[in-house]
């Protein structure tokens, strides 16, 4: 099984990365394969609202001067994503969102593409925030049909300095629980995968 970090900060190396880090740790211990992507900083633009996804539904968006489709394909195979971002004015960072946008309206376009697979939302953030961050990140995941793993806590560390969540002791520990939840939920849910239900599809106004 794959599991796909995405981190949302255009830090490298900063407390987003740590935490998600800690995430796939018992992933590896189970036999996972885990991958980190670095979206934030990266060029990434926001939905165009074209509607060209919904026409000619080939798992593709429309915009092709970015990353985005090569990471999509990639989130494709992944049986897990975990989605990473910093708190940026209490959400997302920019990149993360347009991620977000695009990656939930094409999967939607596509007879519901990620329907079935695991999503989680970890947060860094210094005092406040993470919350709408969080919700941010899950709602995209709710609304594809999406298996969202509970844990100890919100997925949330606490640090402004790079490294400054390897003091979060709790968010460590939540981290790796929630690492252990996806394993463990992986594990179940795989085997059925092809029963899984789908949605009648519906469309978004933009």
């Amino acid at each position: 099984m794959y599991a796909l970090a995405v981190n949302g900060s255009p830090r490298k190396g900063g407390n987003t990365e740590m935490l998600l880090e800690e995430v796939l740790k018992p992933l590896k211990s189970a036999g996972w394969g885990t991958r980190i992507v670095q979206i934030g900083g990266n060029k990434i633009r926001g939905c165009l609202a074209c509607g060209k996804c919904w026409e000619k539904k080939n798992m593709e968006c429309a915009i092709k001067t970015d990353v985005f489709n090569d990471l999509f394909q990639e989130i494709l195979q992944a049986d897990a994503i975990i989605f990473g971002s910093p708190t940026y004015f209490a959400d997302v960072t920019s990149e993360m969102k347009a991620l977000l946008d695009r990656t939930g309206f094409v999967g939607l376009a596509n007879n519901n593409a990620l329907r079935g697979k695991i999503g989680a939302a970890v947060v860094a953030n210094r005092r406040g925030g993470a919350l709408h961050v969080y919700d941010t990140i899950n709602h995209m995941f709710q609304i594809n049909q999406m298996i969202l793993p509970g844990s100890t806590y919100w997925n949330m560390g606490v640090g402004l300095a790079k490294g400054d969540v390897a003091e979060d002791t709790e968010a460590l520990a939540n981290m790796k629980n929630l690492g252990e939840i996806i394993a463990w939920l992986g594990k179940a849910v795989k085997p059925h995968m092809d029963s899984f239900p789908s949605a009648a599809g519906h469309d978004e106004a933009g």
